[in-house]
């Protein structure tokens, strides 16, 4: 059974309209844990005009939300599941990805640990990866999800942001995304203060800076 039999075609929230999508850059943007495609569609109009903007919903249903594959408190998960749910992405994203001259993802908390997996899954699909208030998944074990690590050699512009006061993401899941990012990606790290387990203005600014540079202009 495929992730295309257990889930259906995703929700999208598109924030360009259908006649300026085509040829543009494309930008998704992968919501956290609780949270449902609206979260993040008000950023489009904070970041560079240039890209044509997608907002994708989680495949599982919470009832106040959706996820993209369970977490328990301390934030655990299985592997497979976070499989489950990259197949979803990658089947989704197959079918727009020629309309477009790039794609870059932007992930909030738990969307920051898809977006690393799909990065992860097939290093030269992406032009640049943002993770916002998140974290990579530790493949453990795994040799599935790890097998592509070799291909990253630090080309792949990487915007890592978050508050040293998060109360949500745990420290050894920080640990565990610094040591992977800074030998994977081209990597840009910044802290904020007074954020907690969100984002603010200033960071959105920054993020915007970054993806002119990294890829408008890159």
């Amino acid at each position: 059974m495929t992730s295309a039999d257990l889930f259906p075609e995703p929700t999208v929230m598109w924030a360009t309209p259908n006649a300026d999508q085509a040829g543009k850059p494309l930008l998704i943007l992968l919501h956290g844990y609780g949270a449902n495609e609206n979260d993040l569609l008000s950023l489009a109009e904070m970041l560079p005009d240039a890209f044509a903007v997608a907002s994708v919903r989680a495949p599982l249903d919470l009832g106040s939300g959706f996820s993209w594959f369970p977490l328990t408190a301390a934030l655990d998960f299985s592997i497979d599941a976070v499989t489950r749910a990259a197949d979803h992405l990658e089947t989704w994203l197959d079918g727009i990805r020629a309309n477009h001259s790039s794609v870059t993802l932007l992930g909030f908390s738990q969307g920051m640990a898809m977006a690393t997996t799909l990065l992860r899954r097939r290093p030269s699909d992406y032009a640049a990866v943002v993770g916002l208030s998140g974290f990579v998944v530790d493949v453990g074990s795994s040799t599935e999800l790890g097998a592509q690590d070799d291909l990253l050699s630090g080309s792949v512009p990487f915007f890592w942001g978050r508050d040293q006061q998060d109360p949500v993401i745990p420290a050894d899941k920080i640990d565990y995304t610094m040591a992977w990012l800074r030998p994977h990606v081209k990597l840009t790290k910044v802290l904020y203060t007074g954020m907690w387990h969100g984002i603010n203005a200033q960071e959105i600014g920054h993020v915007g800076e970054f993806l002119t540079h990294e890829v408008l202009k890159g």
